[in-house]
């Protein structure tokens, strides 16, 4: 640690946390003791871990002291260009041809520009949004129109917490997830999941710690393709009812095309947020979510982006809203569910053949069960596949693979099924590590 200023203390520590000098986990002298190196007093160093606090590089961890957080704000994650040659089964993107063509709602976009005072959500979007909303349960009487399920999700948390804050996540998590919690300077704390989603008595522990949030994704869970039922439905409802005041976002990105049916969780929460993201139906590049919630938390999400972004671009409204509304879209939501569910338990069973465990319920993804993740990625990548290791993910929970099934072309699941069988067992391995 350097410098004399709260500020110059504070860059100091931020430029060893990128660096790699200090890592998630690593932790800060006492303010005492970093007063007493450098020659400043312990307001001086309060201030700086205070100001690293608010930024998301370092959380205060009661009698462990300040402590670098897991995922540090600004975390990037780049993908190396892949061999020539190798499948990409990493990305967790849906499939391009089940993914409806722009060319008919591009000629309906109004060419008028839109200007300063008019709607900030075009009528016709909140309408099909909330016909979707509707449909699976969702309380839509407040509603509200974000740039994408993170975004929403970032505007939800920064509206009804503060940094330090503790968050219960999935474990495994969406990696977005994950780094969002550490960037906003809260405490992420795991919940344990299986392929029907939060485990109620992991959940129920957590929500004894005081946890100030709990962001569930009810299906098509990323990574793992979990989804709640009826039953788990129900059960999580009465364990979250034993803290009304603990908000809740509910992160349905998948919606029509997840696989199972909707059971919105949020019950007599006070603090709740559902999103639903059309990245994965309509398009990765359509940046836009619906968020239904409590009207505080809505209005509070609405007026905060109006002073700052102001709206989501009305063209790219317009868009969606045809889309979401066309009739043929919902044919093609259709086909998307049906193919998207036949690749994910063709692999499933592909693999089980091989004696390699594998979950997926929902969604674009399934969980592939492995005891050492970097050994496999590799060899699976000289046999001409690439996946994504599942330390990415996790926190607490047992090594895995990621494999985006919906990316699967006929006969590939037997294929990779088979590779990755041989590489688990190493007396019939082919494939250098």
């Amino acid at each position: 640690m350097s410098g004399g200023t709260a500020r110059e203390i504070a860059s100091g520590v931020e430029a060893a946390i990128r660096g790699g000098n200090l890592r998630p986990g690593d932790a800060l002298p006492t303010v005492r003791g970093a007063a007493e190196d450098l020659g400043v007093s312990p307001v001086t160093v309060s201030s700086a871990y205070r100001l690293l606090q608010a930024r998301g590089f370092v959380l205060a961890d009661g009698r462990r002291g300040t402590r670098v957080t897991q995922a540090p704000a600004l975390t990037l994650r780049h993908s190396a260009p892949l061999p020539e040659g190798v499948r990409d089964l990493s990305q967790g993107n849906p499939d391009p041809a089940l993914l409806p063509n722009l060319d008919d709602a591009l000629r309906h976009v109004d060419p008028a520009p839109s200007l300063y005072g008019e709607y900030a959500n075009l009528p016709e979007l909140v309408a099909a949004a909330r016909t979707s909303l509707d449909a699976d349960g969702v309380d839509t009487s407040s509603l509200a129109v974000v740039g994408g399920a993170a975004d929403g999700m970032e505007r939800v948390l920064q509206a009804n917490l503060r940094p330090g804050d503790s968050v219960a996540i999935e474990d495994p998590s969406f990696t977005r997830v994950i780094d969002l919690i550490g960037a906003m300077g809260f405490t992420p704390v795991p919940v344990a999941i299986d392929e029907l989603g939060m485990l109620p008595d992991a959940l129920a522990r957590v929500l004894r710690t005081g946890v100030e949030a709990v962001i569930i994704t009810p299906r098509a869970q990323n990574p793992t393709g979990a989804a709640v039922d009826e039953g788990r439905a129900g059960r999580l409802i009465d364990i979250l009812a034993s803290r009304l005041d603990v908000l809740l976002v509910e992160d349905d990105h998948a919606g029509p095309i997840a696989g199972t049916k909707a059971f919105p969780l949020y019950g007599g929460q006070q603090r709740w947020a559902t999103l639903r993201s059309v990245s994965k139906f309509l398009g990765p590049d359509l940046r836009l979510a619906a968020l239904a919630g409590d009207p505080v938390t809505v209005a509070r999400v609405d007026g905060r982006q109006r002073i700052g972004t102001g709206w989501v671009s009305h063209v790219l409204q317009q868009i969606v809203a045809h889309l979401w509304s066309d009739p043929r879209s919902a044919e093609l939501f259709a086909r998307a569910t049906e193919a998207y569910a036949s690749r994910r338990s063709g692999l499933i069973e592909a693999l089980a053949a091989q004696g390699v465990r594998a979950t997926g319920r929902a969604g674009l993804n399934v969980w592939v069960e492995v005891v050492e993740e970097a050994e496999c990625v590799r060899a699976l990548m000289q046999a001409g596949w690439a996946v994504a290791p599942g330390e990415r993910y996790r926190m607490e929970s047992p090594p895995a693979l990621r494999v985006t099934a919906a990316a699967l072309r006929p006969g590939e699941a037997k294929e990779i099924a088979v590779a990755l069988g041989r590489i688990l067992r190493p007396h019939t391995r082919t494939y250098s590590a």
